[in-house]
């Protein structure tokens, strides 16, 4: 490790922090092997506040990323950091500068403005709890009513992506398939929903299972785990997809991030080539 690869990040918000946390970590990912030790500051809305914080990011230099909309704190706050030699960065600038002036006219000076409870988020929160109510198969004869239904075999992370989707404001039920019981006939006669289904690599799935048993203290040696069987699975699911036309997609070499991205992606076209507009986060 090179002697800049441990730093102090500090995270100045005047709100929730949530989008300036996501933006460190998606910018953090492109470095290998950082020892990053985070300070995180949220709703900083007082000098005197701020006052605290100077203290602590004087005794642990680094970088400063900040939030402010309020301007006496944000100057404050970079000159006390251009006395410590300290960069700043404030995250949010450029792309409000680029809007402003897209847009001609000045951006409101309003702390988390974003985290108003305006319809958006109540959507999102009722999509999540449909998603709860609707996880491994329950309550099928709603289907109807999501978005998005998943369909899979066993550990083809189905529940973390529908939770991650209904987070994103997508309705989204689940159901694992398994050859010694099949799905329920109100599967195939869904239409408003789009069906997605999921695979993986037969030796990712026996590697995941086995995982999850020794986990549970249970012995790895059944038929849930026999490579003959679940490739047999496999085979079960890829022909239920293909007979109804279902898209597919291969989980084996994707985060969660990722195959819920490339699920709002076909969802997006569905809805195009239909005619209605998909927004993201309110389907």
């Amino acid at each position: 490790m090179s002697l800049h690869s441990r730093i102090h990040l500090h995270l100045l918000s005047d709100s929730t922090g949530e989008t300036l946390e996501n933006i460190a970590k998606a910018a953090l990912a492109q470095f290998d092997e950082v020892d990053v030790v985070k300070h995180f500051w949220p709703m900083v809305r007082s000098e005197a506040h701020l006052d605290r914080i100077l203290v602590d990011v004087a005794s642990n230099p680094g970088l400063v990323l900040f939030t402010l909309v309020n301007g006496a704190m944000r100057q404050k706050l970079e000159a006390r950091c251009r006395a410590l030699g300290l960069p700043t960065v404030a995250a949010l600038d450029a792309v409000t500068d680029a809007l402003s002036g897209i847009l001609g006219q000045q951006a409101k000076a309003r702390p988390g403005r974003q985290h108003a409870l305006d319809a958006a988020y109540f959507a999102r929160v009722e999509a999540i709890q449909y998603t709860i109510a609707h996880d491994d198969g329950l309550n099928h004869h709603e289907w109807e009513e999501a978005d998005i239904v998943l369909a899979g075999v066993s550990r083809t992370s189905k529940t973390p992506t529908s939770i991650y989707l209904a987070n994103r404001g997508y309705r989204t039920a689940n159901i694992p398939l398994v050859p010694e019981s099949p799905p329920p006939p109100a599967l195939y006669t869904l239409k408003h929903p789009m069906v997605v289904g999921l695979v993986t690599s037969a030796d990712r799935l026996v590697q995941v299972r086995r995982n999850r048993l020794l986990s549970l203290n249970q012995a790895p040696d059944t038929d849930y785990v026999a490579e003959d069987k679940v490739k047999a699975e496999i085979a079960f699911a890829r022909r239920i997809f293909a007979d109804n036309g279902w898209p597919v997609i291969d989980v084996t070499r994707r985060s969660i991030e990722e195959s819920a991205a490339a699920i709002i992606n076909l969802y997006n076209e569905r809805n195009s080539q239909d005619g209605t507009k998909a927004t993201e986060g309110a389907p």
